[in-house]
């Protein structure tokens, strides 16, 4: 049979592009040239006026206030540029100009670094004493956070001459390793061949993902053959940087005496190893609540046994597609019913293109907020197919976006929060747009409603869990015994997968290379365990939020406005949870049972019925 080329991706989010001019207008644009020229000057008169003075304690604490505050405005206007690059990198990957337009304003920034580096290192290695003294100053209090934070990295700090050295190399090692994976993956074909009719077409990596899950199994199946082979095109490539990356964080790690491969990722989420921990051990332990689902989605799908062809089957043959208008809708109409200043929030994104939408060839997989600056705004990606679950995605970022619009507020350094909570704004926007899809929905629809809010809890508390797993164990082989094979991956990724479905779902042999295409691992190691967090806190705390009503939305608003100005532990402690107790995190837990149970009895009535 003859090849055909792809459709032209159409859908009702055609032409739905965010306008990014409140960064700059083009990769030509004067004004970035313009940036970069004033923020190394001003790099320069920051590090004549203050470099030494923390070191020497020659800083009060109002002395302290104006160089945090020259700092913080010098590296806000320079991450533009970087911003603006990535975002642009991103809608159009197989651009190699923009690639080389993001390689060029990296190397800048990099270069900016280098020449504010100091002043972190001198705050980190500055004696506590002193800093505590500086730290009265009430004028400092905004910025407690900022300083502490910045000094838990102490014990791991290096020479200013080593941590120039990492930052140089850092453009020609590990960045263009990611970039490297990002490029390869959103930009590879897959060849798949239609079932139906034998023809074969050329599919982006996005358009073979939402084939699998296609009503019909042989199309499922089909999609899964050509997944598989396109990722096998791209093992050895993904198979050689994954490796390069593991030795350079081991490198990285041994330098700055990390003990374990995710403590740094630990400190930067501002989480101790045991509340980590004792999250990852309760996912494992409640694996039980998958199987218990699959086994029930194995009967209503009628098959002998399932498999990974099968895993995000639709229920039944209809497949209900939203226009992009009638997402806008459910979206707005879902946060009004929360909170009226969430959706006014949300209803900027639409109003203002602040939203990329389309799907069209090139562009990366996945979506995003991308957070940007307090004084532009946020902005949100993602494909749009019309896809119930393209919803939920909807929904899913723009609680990360008005949890941005609304943080603007605070200064740029206390901005952005870290990322387990970063997840709670996110997921909630989920559940009380699940909540109002629902509640007018027919017994059957809500069937397939329940199977894809669930499956997609799972998704994102154990199979990240899982994934959390596999990159432990890939970083510790690494570290021990060299450079892992090809079956090394397939094999740990299998089995760290396969153990959240126990018996009621088979992974087969093709499933195994599909670890190839998981941009966190390359990078942003130990990322996942964030949407492990990020799920069961919001399951827990909607739980919560029903009970109290009104006066939790306000306190839950308070939390996002407050941005990462404060501890994960302290942000929590205002709507009264304690991210140490084990019987928190078991309520995630038993919403998940509460949610399995209500399937459970909704398939039992609807089989009463006859439906």
């Amino acid at each position: 049979m003859g090849i055909v080329s792809a459709p032209a991706l159409e859908s009702a989010a055609s032409g739905i592009r965010w306008d990014l001019s409140a960064l700059f207008d083009s990769t030509s644009d004067p004004r970035i040239s313009v940036t970069w020229e004033n923020a190394l000057r001003e790099a320069e008169r920051f590090a004549e006026r203050y470099r030494g003075m923390v070191e020497k304690q020659q800083l009060d604490g109002e002395g302290l206030l104006g160089a945090i505050k020259a700092y913080e405005s010098l590296t806000n206007e320079a991450s533009k540029p970087v911003l603006y690059g990535n975002l642009l990198f991103a809608a159009d990957t197989g651009n190699p100009s923009l690639g080389a337009f993001l390689q060029s304003q990296m190397e800048k920034m990099s270069e900016l670094r280098i020449g504010l580096m100091f002043f972190e290192l001198e705050l980190q290695g500055a004696d506590d004493a002193y800093i505590q003294r500086l730290l009265e100053y009430p004028g400092l209090a905004d910025y407690r956070h900022f300083v502490q934070t910045t000094r838990a990295f102490s014990p791991h700090k290096l020479s200013e001459t080593e941590e120039v050295l990492l930052e140089e190399t850092a453009n020609t090692g590990s960045r263009a390793w990611q970039r490297l994976h990002d490029e390869a993956t959103a930009n590879h074909t897959y060849h798949y061949k239609d079932p139906l009719t034998g023809e074969t077409e050329d599919c982006a990596q996005e358009m073979i993902l939402d084939k699998l899950r296609d009503p019909d199994r042989r199309i499922r199946q089909a999609a899964a053959d050509a997944f598989t082979e396109g990722l096998k095109e791209l093992q050895r490539v993904v198979v050689f940087l994954y490796n390069t990356l593991l030795a350079d964080k081991k490198l990285e790690d041994r330098l700055r005496k990390f003990e374990h491969a995710e403590s740094s990722r630990h400190l930067a989420n501002e989480l101790d190893k045991d509340t980590v921990d004792l999250v990852m051990q309760l996912c494992k332990q409640r694996s039980d609540l998958v199987a218990r689902y699959y086994t029930v989605k194995r009967d209503i799908l009628g098959l002998p046994e399932l498999t990974h062809v099968d895993r995000y089957a639709p229920l039944f043959e209809t497949k209900e597609k939203k226009t992009w208008e009638e997402a806008k809708e459910i979206v707005l109409k879902s946060f009004a019913s929360f909170s009226p200043e969430m959706a006014e929030r949300a209803q900027e994104f639409f109003d203002k293109s602040w939203i990329d939408a389309e799907p069209r060839p090139g562009k990366s997989g996945g979506a995003f907020c991308s957070s940007n600056t307090v004084d532009t705004h946020p902005v949100l990606f993602q494909t749009y197919l019309g896809d119930l679950s393209d919803v939920m995605t909807l929904s899913h970022e723009m609680g990360h976006g008005v949890h941005a619009s609304l943080s603007r507020v605070q200064s740029p350094l206390n901005y952005h929060g870290t990322l387990p909570l970063a997840e709670l704004a996110s997921i909630f926007g989920e559940m009380i747009t699940f909540e109002t899809i629902v509640a007018g929905a027919s017994l059957k629809d809500k069937l397939a409603l329940y199977a894809e809010k669930i499956e997609g809890i799972f998704a994102s508390v154990h199979r990240q869990a899982a994934m959390f797993r596999f990159e432990q164990r890939c970083h510790k082989k690494r570290r021990e015994e060299g450079e892992l094979s090809p079956e090394d991956f397939r094999s740990i990724w299998q089995e760290e997968i396969q153990s959240m479905f126990g018996s009621s779902i088979k992974l087969g042999e093709q499933h195994s290379y599909w670890w190839e295409y998981v941009g966190h691992f390359v990078f942003a190691p130990f990322y996942v365990y964030a949407y492990s967090f990020g799920e069961l806190l919001t399951l827990s705390t909607y739980q919560m939020a029903k009970a109290q009503g009104p006066e939790f939305a306000d306190k839950y608003v308070q939390v996002l406005r407050l941005g990462g100005s404060k501890t994960p532990h302290e942000l929590m402690s205002i709507i009264n949870v304690d991210l140490r107790s084990k019987e928190f995190w078991q309520g995630g837990f038993a919403a998940i049972d509460s949610l399995v149970s209500d399937f459970e009895r909704l398939w039992a009535q609807y089989r009463s019925e006859g439906s």
